[in-house]
């Protein structure tokens, strides 16, 4: 038997979410047992713990969009009893049960290989958010970063941390956005050069073009703020939008596309292919500084998920929660 945190719903249609006793039986059909030794706390997750359910369709179900940790047993001969892995997107954690469990059995296809460089604790500081951050960051890199400071909105949050940090590692003069005045020191700790204060930036204007201020940008916030950034892009410049805290509407022109050619990249983490998840996390132990990355760090256990999915939800999270599902 094992610990699991289980959402379940009533006849009501409410959820609740609660640690639990679980047997191998119940887990849901894979070719890999892992036993599970970190995750961490997402957005996603929030919605699949928090009252309704959110992605989740079938019930009792285990949340926990990502995982690391060792596998038990294999029926694929890629991997084996002992080796480090470490899981990330295909709806683990929606439609498939997830992390929030010592346990866990999915396919083989869904695993890659723990990169050398990184533990199965960093590998879940880094996270869903944080792979999100590399692929951005790789994107922004394959079509050209400008000159300009290479904007992060939504930077004191999960994927904006690790982006801000590895931007900064890479040279980048890194501006941060945010709407909590008191992270401005944390954000300065990962690397950012410049405090963008969300007011400033986070209504559309009636001018399509501004100023070309920004050589770059991962965008975790869409909405107005996305339409504001588009038109203050430089010449060329690309945003990486990885998120919709915002609001998933656009109210932008096609201006700034046909007037300075600027490109709006988006990032997809759930279904990325083999080979470019495996280029990703090698290139994370490379390109995060791992003081940085234990510095947006916050510890939890299996029974502080329903408090933090909540915290998620309302924007009250700062950096990586990484949680010890064994603790």
């Amino acid at each position: 038997m094992f610990d699991a945190l289980v959402v379940n719903k009533d006849e009501d249609g409410k959820t609740s979410a609660a640690v639990t006793q679980l047997g191998l039986d119940d887990l849901p059909q894979g070719d890999v047992v892992v036993q599970v030794e970190y995750s961490t706390v997402n957005y996603k997750d929030g919605l699949c713990i928090g009252p309704g359910g959110g992605l989740v369709r079938n019930y009792p179900h285990v949340p926990g969009i990502d995982f690391a940790g060792t596998v038990e047993s294999s029926d694929d001969d890629r991997y084996k009893p002992g080796d480090k892995v470490v899981l990330t997107g295909w709806r683990v954690g929606e439609a498939h049960w997830g992390g929030y469990a010592q346990k866990a059995r999915v396919k083989a296809d869904w695993l890659v290989p723990l990169p050398k460089g990184l533990d199965t604790r960093q590998a879940m500081a880094v996270g869903t958010a944080g792979f999100t951050a590399m692929l951005a960051v790789m994107a922004l890199e394959d079509h050209g970063i400008k000159k300009g400071p290479v904007l992060v909105t939504g930077a004191a949050g999960g994927v904006g941390s690790v982006a801000t940090a590895i931007l900064a590692n890479l040279g980048h003069q890194v501006a941060g956005v945010t709407g909590r005045p008191e992270t401005a020191d944390y954000l300065k700790s990962l690397g950012a050069t410049q405090i963008v204060a969300r007011e400033e930036i986070n209504e559309t204007v009636k001018r399509p073009l501004e100023g070309e201020t920004w050589g770059g940008c991962v965008d975790a916030v869409g909405g107005a703020m996305l339409a504001r950034v588009l038109g203050q892009m430089e010449y060329g410049a690309s945003v990486a939008a990885v998120g919709l805290a915002g609001g998933a509407a656009l109210p932008a022109t096609v201006i700034p596309f046909l007037l300075r050619g600027v490109n709006l990249l988006g990032i997809d983490s759930v279904m990325q292919p083999y080979d470019n998840r495996v280029r990703a996390w090698s290139r994370i132990a490379s390109d995060l500084p791992m003081d940085k990355l234990d510095a947006m760090v916050q510890p939890a256990t299996l029974s502080d998920l329903p408090k933090l999915g909540a915290d998620i939800l309302n924007g009250q999270v700062k950096g990586r929660v990484v949680v010890d599902v064994n603790a």
